[in-house]
């Protein structure tokens, strides 16, 4: 038989410390990535604006989808999509660039012309043929 108060209090008093590391886990994960970003965003900042001559080379995107269950019958879903563009320039090295689904719908494996881009920023790319 179960006694109330037993052996177990042990697991009601160790669950906020649980929930508590957890917290801390997040909220640190939180400030890293932003972080990350503004520092990255900082070094695209300057960094000179270019614009060289470069070649489209491949396209790609990544879904990322997201399920809730909110019970038996009912299942609510989102997505989304990231979109990137592999860039290859007349030295033969290459460099891939997030951009828009707008942009990513304009440009087609092959196309040669002009690439701006700022650091780890994609600016524009204006087809030559």
């Amino acid at each position: 038989m179960y006694e109330v108060g037993g052996n177990d209090d042990w697991l009601f008093s160790l669950a906020p410390v649980l929930i508590g590391i957890i917290f801390v886990a997040v909220f640190i994960g939180i400030i890293v990535n932003l972080f990350r970003g503004v520092t990255q965003w900082k070094k695209n900042e300057d960094s000179p604006r270019l614009s060289v001559s470069a070649t489209v080379k491949s396209k790609r995107t990544h879904v990322r989808r997201h399920m809730n269950h909110q019970d038996e019958n009912i299942h609510l879903s989102d997505s989304s999509t990231s979109y990137f563009v592999t860039f290859e320039f007349d030295s033969g090295d290459r460099s891939e660039f997030s951009v828009s689904g707008k942009e990513y719908g304009m440009l087609a494996e092959g196309d040669i012309g002009t690439l701006t881009f700022q650091g780890t920023r994609y600016i524009n790319y204006n087809r030559t043929n």
